[in-house]
């Protein structure tokens, strides 16, 4: 990686890959607390490239902007409330250089777009200088857009729960991943969660592949039920951990490996072995630490790419609950269009209750 200054802009042009990349501001502070500018969050992606490219390659991406800076008091807008200092970019900037590649993707709604899919670590840099420090990859590859290759258990904490409980959980999923010969590849979130990837044969629809997660999740909640839960209204959730089966749905995505996440301590999603995620923390790995520990162990997902299972035995486990539990399809976010088989999308408190009037 080679370097110039642009004095009349008050920017940095690096080569990386072969491509030009402008920095521009390159001084100005993204993480103050830790004195991390917006130069350091771009040669950071650079140092860990190969791993975060493996991560996102060829696969359309969602950019967490934050071009500000994170900062105290700092928010994400919503589609409540847009007046947030940072905001999710689903589609390709209109600025973008001819050589950012993109993917065709289409929205639950039915809506289509075209999103950045990255070939290159200088794609990665040039998303970086726009102010996106969390990459947020489809399960899918811009070859086949409507088959995932990949399925991602999300373990997230629920109030009264941290990131200790969702490493208590994590052997767990891996046993019962093993039980259905299959396995997954740990990392933490960035945050108080743990991810586990699984590599799937691309030929399955997201609603398959949603079906499989659910019958999983399931399964380990019987197993656990003081531990995991897999309803989706809060309310109901109590102390456990939450395995959020609605990741797998369309256009539902989670922090990539090595994404930076918006807290003043800048952590990073870190991949982790098995026998190494007990003895982790969330604040061992950030913008300043991940660089060496990529120089020194490499990326731990790489074996994602030599692997690919069958999804057959948990769509016959989702059968056998259907048909001995009476166990059907669960709710989809809320911005989604009512799907077939759904069930009704009210949380229980507000639920019409029967009367002695209409029973």
């Amino acid at each position: 990686m080679a370097s110039s200054k642009d004095a009349r802009r008050d920017a940095i042009v690096l080569d990386v890959d072969g491509h030009e990349v402008r920095v521009s501001n390159p001084e100005k502070p993204y993480f103050a607390d830790r004195g991390i500018r917006k130069i350091d969050v771009v040669e950071y992606f650079i140092a860990v490239g190969p791993g975060i490219l493996f991560a996102l390659e060829d696969r359309p991406t969602t950019l967490e902007r934050w071009p500000g800076g994170v900062f105290e008091g700092a928010r994400i807008s919503t589609r409540v409330d847009n007046t947030g200092d940072a905001f999710y970019q689903k589609r390709v900037p209109k600025n973008a250089p001819e050589w950012v590649p993109t993917a065709h993707i289409t929205f639950p709604s039915g809506r289509t777009a075209d999103e950045i899919a990255p070939d290159s670590v200088a794609v990665v840099a040039w998303c970086a200088n726009l102010g996106t420090l969390t990459f947020h990859p489809w399960p899918v590859s811009k070859t086949d857009v409507e088959s995932p290759d990949q399925i991602r258990i999300d373990l997230d904490p629920q109030p009264g729960t941290d990131f200790t409980h969702a490493v208590a959980v994590a052997p767990h999923v891996r046993e019962l991943l093993a039980e259905f010969g299959m396995q997954g590849w740990p990392k933490t979130s960035g945050g108080r969660g743990v991810h586990i990837y699984v590599p799937i044969q691309p030929r399955w629809t997201f609603q398959e592949v949603r079906r499989a997660v659910i019958a999983f999740g399931r399964e380990l909640e019987r197993r656990l039920p003081d531990q995991v839960t897999m309803s989706w209204w809060k309310e109901e959730r109590g102390e456990k951990i939450f395995l959020d089966y609605n990741q797998m749905a369309r256009d539902r995505t989670i922090a990539s490996a090595y994404s930076i996440r918006p807290k003043p301590h800048a952590p990073v999603s870190a991949p982790v072995d098995w026998d190494e995620l007990p003895d982790v923390s969330p604040f061992d790995f950030d913008v300043l630490t991940m660089p060496a520990r990529f120089r020194e162990v490499g990326d731990k997902h790489a074996g994602l790419a030599d692997h690919a299972f069958g999804i057959e035995p948990l769509l016959e486990l989702a059968e056998r609950q259907a048909t001995d539990d009476g166990l059907g399809d669960m709710p989809y976010p809320p911005d989604y269009p009512k799907m077939p088989g759904e069930p009704m999308r009210v949380q229980p408190s507000r639920a019409k209750r029967p009367t002695s009037e209409n029973t």
